[in-house]
Order: structure tokens, then C-alpha cells, then sequence
């Protein structure tokens, strides 16, 4: 059949209505997403005329064997990933004589991808598509309404791609020559990386305080020693002296002021990618990375008994903004289910100046697509994962929507010659958004009996404690800080964590983070030839300059090589020095009365007794931390730790966490019991 018999034939279908090929039913628009899941909401959305179809992710990328960028004119050598020359095809074969929209996510990865998938197939013009939210009223506006590529996302998307390139091709060849066991060094995980690891010294070098909590039990409630003379005191303040007057010479007190007054509690707002990531780590334990491949699913669309269906909205997201529409559902919902004191009068509050200018766009919050799906209901269609992500999003959301809860607060001061208690109650008198969002608040009510002016006998009680170390960071506390510092986009937070992980910098154990010997000897090397790599201030500065290519206002290919002028000098420095993992150590050796040193040779790291030349193995169990150019070993370093309970000396926390010495070297070289090996030459 010739070429012109074959284009009469598709004319004369598509006049007439007809089948244009066996594959797509003669439907004659196509929307491109990225997954099969969210094709499949779609197109059961869209129905006849349009056919839905995924690209699967990202269809193109730079090289994954060559450097694939000029540094010169930095032009960009894009191929098509590995595995994903089929899906391309299909979808030139899909899209061929078709209109065209493209409908990935609304973030820079999504527009990225619809820009490579407009050159793969050469459309131009207004294809563009992005909704918050995969509902009929949503995705029925987007195909109305299609814009152009949003070119200052997309280079603000291959400035970081290029930035990172950069990075990792250029230093992990040289953490690899010098450390065998290191696989690779990122721009934003390398600051990551920092930040934990400070956290670990900091804990090193803290000292703990010793100081005695002093109470008395009256009415139900304990009452805090507060001021000695008048004078405001800390805990810490409290010494043994202090703590035993009082036991001797408190036998009863009298009350000398009570203060009632009523305080409103706020509703939250409503989750954006990094509290939602912070609370499910928080309240579920769940990681971060499960915690984004579950919120996907529900945003994307999720097969249930009755019928697939989308739960949420989009998942990342900055902005705590709500549609007009969104809170019309909201307060409907609210005034049919609790009643009209429940409703809030409020907006999201309006970010700081801080805050806001790290937001992206003018995204919404994460929210469920339809409020009166609640979470007892969702219950009978989602597996029991979701279901608890899902009932953290829909409560968030709610309870955003409502009135403020409402307390009277009670304060007491008693007061026994020149010292002062101080307690502090609460009882809810409104309950307001915490209907949905709290647990349970029951106070006695015995204090109520308590009066100005009268005195009280008591039994002073005591107990020795101290100050205790910083916690390490949990992966909720680690978004926290990356949000706070600027650092990264929540959307890539997972994979930060993720990274660490995998790298073996980092490990989880009982929900916190520890580096590792290898994590702080990256981590060192990095400091002493990248600074500008792992300092937190310049990753920050650098996530603001992505932010101006995005609204507009800087050249990406400008950021990009200001960026270059500081890195080369470095780079430069960093190929022409020699550089020596040498640490002294406070590990005594199995074999004699010298300390070993932390090396590193052709299999990686090792131990090395310059005094009998006997070289042992690094067990991954040993963990420690670089302080000054010397490595101390953490005795049982992942255990879990106490809590500070009334009465603890807190010896066993100083146990847990405290620094080798000689009288206990020999024994935590057992700990860490290696074999022998052959003498290797440290680098």
C-alpha cells in the first residue's frame, strides 16, 4: 500500500470518526505522565477521546559512562537512559499525527521530563499541562487550559543536574584512589553527610553537668524548686547542698499566688512534603523514603474495591496554600460532622520572609482529594500502610480547617522561707481541631481545692541527675535541619537519607543516624579539600541562586560557572596534593602495650600498631569519631539510649557514651575483635 493510500485511509477515519489503528481506538489526543498508575487514573477520568500513557520517569539523561558536559560552552550531551528505547518508541508511535499533552508532575523533575519528551517528539507550542490533583474537576480545567513549557524551571532543573555532575565525577574518582570503600561524593548529601557528623562530635566533646531535681507532690500536681531568694534559677542551678536544706528545713508551704487564664491552642497547618515526611517518621517510624513512594501512590491513583482511584494531592510541595474549593469542602464538612464553633476562620498563616522564600511555587498543601472520604471509610480500601499515611494527611488537613482548642491554664507558686515552687496544669475547656488531632487530655481536678494563703505539708523529694548529650538525628529531626538550613528540596530529602545509607556513611539504629568511621573519614577529606562542598551556608546560597534561574532571574549557565571558578581552584589543589589518612587512635592493640592507627590501604581502611607492626582488619561494628586529627572509638555506640527518669544518676547514659582511655583499651580492642592480616602500606 503506498504512502498516499495510506493517509487517504487516516483522513477518511478520522472524518468519520473512525478506528485510526487497532492500539488506540481512534482516539486522537494523547497526555503523557510518568507512571502507569497515574495514566490509569486519567484516562478512566477523560474517557473516549483522549489515550493515556506513562514514559515510565525520565526518558533521557546525561551519559551514564561519559562526563557529557562542555565546561566550556556547557552544552549538554543528553542520551536516552539505558533500558527505555522501547517506551520511547512506543510513544512516537503513540503520539505520531496526534495532538500532544504533557502531563507530568508540576515540580522541576516534571518539567524537565516534559521538556525532553517535547524535543523527543518535536512538538512545541502550548502541550503543557499540571494539576495538583488527580479529580475529574482538576484534570478536566488542565486539558482546557495548557500552557508552554516552563523553560526557567526546566534550566533551573539542568543546573542542578549539572551541578551535581559536576560533583560527583569530578571528586568521587578521587575519594576513590584514596579510599577504596568510598563510592561517591554529592553535592547536597555531602552536606548532609557534615551536619551529622558535627552532631556526633558535638555529642563527643559534650561534658555532662551534674545537678538534683527538687519537688513536692501536692494536690496531684509537682510543684518545681524555681527561685531561691526572689532569683529565677536553672535546673542545672540545683546543687547537693541545696537539694539536702531543702529536705532538712521544707516541711510545709504556703500558697501564695494562683494565676488562672485562658490560652488558645492553633490548629496546625496543613502538611507540606517535609512535616508530612517529619510526622510519619515521628509518629509511624517510618522512613522517609517509604514514607514518599506511599504518598506517590496515593496522589497517582491506587486500585480498590471500588474502582481506581487517587487519595491525595500532590506530595511535593512547599506551599501550605488551599483552593478556594478545597476549604468550601472543608467547611461543609465540618459544620454537617462537629458543628458551626468548630469551623476556623483562618487561612494557612502566610510564611515568613524565612520560609517563603524557599517555597517554589504557589503549590497547594497536601491534602486529601475528598474530605468526606474519611479515614474510617478509606479504611476498607487501602492496605494498612496507606491507610495510616493517608489518616495522617486527612486529619492534618481537617484539623487546619478548624477552630482553635481553648484551655484555662492553672499556675501555682508555694512558697517555703526563701525558696519558691512552681506548677503548672492545664484543662481543656474546648477541644476545637484536637476533636481530630490529639490524643486524650484528662486532668484531676484535686488542685482546684487548693487556696491562696494557706499552708500545705509536704515531703520534699530529690533526685541526682545531669545534663545529658544532644540526641542524634532521626531521620524526622535530619529533614528538620536540611528544611531549616536551606538545604536540598523536601522532594529529595528520601533520597539524601538514602544515599548515606547505601554509601555506608551512615546507619540507622533505633531510629537515629550514626556515621561511621568511613562516613567521618569522607567527611574529613571533603573538609580539608572541598569546604565549600560540605559547608552548609554555600549549599544553602546555591539552592537560593537555583530558586532566581527559576523565577527568572539568573542564567543557569551564569550560576553554573561562578560555581565552576571556585570548584577548580580546589579540584586543582585537591589532583596536585597528596593526601594521608594517618589518624592516631585511642584503640590499644590486642598484641602490645601500643595504640593503633587508623590507615588506609589498597582493601580500604585498617588498623596499624606502629610498635609491632600488626595490621587488623576494620570491623564494621566499631564506630568512633574524628576530632582534631585523631580518631576515638565509641564504646557500644548503638545502644539504645536511657531516658532520664526521676532519680537516675544518669551513670548508665555516661556509659553508653563515652570516650576510650587507657585502663578500658585493651578491652574494647576485644570488643572490636579483628583478624590478622598481612602488613599493608598505608597511603
Amino acid at each position: 500500500m503506498s504512502d498516499a493510500t495510506k493517509d487517504k485511509k487516516r483522513t477518511k477515519a478520522q472524518s468519520s470518526g473512525g478506528i485510526e489503528n487497532e492500539t488506540d481506538g481512534g482516539k486522537r489526543k494523547v497526555i503523557i505522565v510518568e507512571s502507569p498508575a497515574k495514566a490509569k487514573t486519567i484516562e478512566g477520568i477523560l474517557g473516549k477521546e483522549y489515550q493515556v500513557i506513562s514514559s515510565k520517569g525520565h526518558i533521557r539523561d546525561l551519559p551514564q559512562k561519559q562526563f557529557g558536559v562542555d565546561l566550556d560552552s556547557l552544552k549538554l550531551d543528553f542520551e536516552i537512559i539505558p533500558g527505555k528505547e522501547p517506551v520511547v518508541d512506543q510513544i512516537k508511535k503513540t503520539a505520531e499525527g496526534k495532538e500532544v499533552l504533557l502531563a507530568s508532575d508540576q515540580d522541576r523533575e516534571g518539567e524537565a521530563i516534559a521538556w525532553h519528551l517535547a524535543t523527543i517528539l518535536g512538538v512545541k507550542g502550548k502541550n503543557r499541562i499540571t494539576f495538583s490533583e488527580i479529580t475529574p474537576r482538576a484534570i478536566q480545567e488542565a486539558v482546557k487550559s495548557p500552557r508552554e513549557i516552563d523553560m526557567n524551571k526546566v534550566n533551573a532543573q539542568l543546573a542542578r543536574r549539572v551541578l551535581d555532575r559536576i560533583v560527583g565525577y569530578k571528586i568521587s574518582p578521587l575519594l576513590w584512589r584514596i579510599i577504596k570503600d568510598a563510592r561517591s561524593a554529592g553535592r547536597v548529601q555531602s552536606a548532609a553527610l557534615k551536619i551529622i557528623c558535627e552532631k556526633e562530635r558535638e555529642r563527643y566533646r559534650f561534658v555532662p553537668q551534674k545537678y538534683y531535681k527538687v519537688w513536692i507532690d501536692i494536690a496531684q500536681l509537682k510543684a518545681y524548686l524555681t527561685k531561691i531568694d526572689g532569683k529565677k534559677i536553672k535546673p542545672t542551678d540545683v546543687t547537693k547542698e541545696i537539694a539536702e536544706d531543702v529536705l532538712k528545713n521544707v516541711k510545709n508551704v504556703e500558697l501564695i499566688d494562683i494565676d488562672i487564664k485562658e490560652v488558645k491552642k492553633n490548629p496546625p497547618t496543613p502538611f507540606i512534603t517535609s512535616t508530612l515526611q517529619q510526622d510519619a517518621a515521628s509518629k509511624l517510624g517510618f522512613p522517609v523514603s517509604k514514607t514518599m513512594k506511599i504518598a506517590q501512590e496515593l496522589y497517582e491513583g491506587i486500585d480498590t474495591k471500588d474502582g481506581h482511584r487517587a487519595f491525595i494531592t500532590y506530595m511535593r510541595t512547599d506551599s501550605t496554600r488551599v483552593s478556594e474549593e478545597a476549604q468550601e469542602a472543608a467547611e461543609e464538612f465540618i459544620l454537617n460532622n462537629f458543628g458551626k464553633e468548630y469551623l476556623g476562620n483562618q487561612q494557612p498563616k502566610k510564611s515568613s520572609s524565612k520560609t517563603k522564600s524557599k517555597v517554589q511555587d504557589a503549590h497547594e498543601c497536601i491534602r486529601p482529594v475528598d474530605v468526606t472520604l474519611t479515614p474510617q471509610k478509606a479504611k476498607e480500601l487501602l492496605d494498612k500502610d496507606h491507610h495510616k499515611i493517608y489518616e495522617l494527611v486527612w486529619k492534618r488537613f481537617i484539623a487546619s480547617q478548624m477552630s482553635s482548642a481553648v484551655y484555662k491554664q492553672y499556675s501555682y507558686d508555694f512558697q517555703a522561707g526563701k525558696y519558691i515552687f512552681e506548677a503548672t496544669i492545664r484543662e481543656r475547656i474546648f477541644d476545637g481541631f484536637e476533636k481530630v488531632y490529639t490524643v486524650d487530655n484528662e486532668v484531676s481536678e484535686q488542685h482546684k481545692e487548693l487556696r491562696i494563703g494557706e499552708s500545705y505539708n509536704v515531703e520534699p523529694k530529690t533526685a541526682e541527675s545531669e545534663t545529658t548529650p544532644p540526641d542524634r538525628y532521626s531521620e524526622a529531626s535530619l529533614v528538620k535541619t536540611l528544611e531549616a538550613e536551606g538545604i536540598g528540596r523536601p522532594s529529595t530529602y528520601a533520597t539524601i537519607i538514602q544515599t548515606l545509607l547505601d554509601r555506608k556513611y551512615v546507619v540507622k539504629n533505633r531510629r537515629t543516624l550514626i556515621p561511621t568511621i568511613l562516613g567521618f573519614v569522607v567527611n574529613h577529606y571533603l573538609e580539608q579539600r572541598f569546604p565549600d562542598i560540605v559547608d552548609k551556608n554555600f549549599t544553602a546560597e546555591m539552592e537560593k541562586q537555583l530558586d532566581e534561574v527559576e523565577n527568572g532571574k539568573k542564567d543557569w549557565k551564569e550560576v553554573v560557572r561562578a560555581f565552576l571558578d571556585e570548584f577548580e581552584k580546589d579540584l586543582q589543589r585537591a589532583e596536585r596534593e597528596f593526601f594521608s589518612i594517618d589518624f592516631d587512635t585511642d584503640l590499644k592493640c590486642e598484641d602490645c602495650d601500643g595504640n593503633y592507627k587508623l590507615k588506609v590501604g589498597k582493601f580500604g581502611l585498617y588498623l596499624h600498631c606502629p610498635k609491632c607492626k600488626t595490621n587488623k582488619s576494620l570491623k564494621n561494628d566499631i564506630f568512633g569519631v574524628i576530632d582534631n586529627g585523631k580518631l576515638y572509638v565509641l564504646k557500644e555506640a548503638q545502644e539504645p539510649e536511657s531516658t532520664d527518669e526521676e532519680g537516675s544518676t544518669g551513670e548508665e547514659k555516661r556509659k553508653r557514651y563515652t570516650k576510650s582511655n587507657k585502663a578500658k583499651g585493651s578491652k574494647s580492642a576485644k570488643t572490636a575483635k579483628t583478624s590478622k592480616s598481612k602488613k599493608t602500606t598505608g597511603k
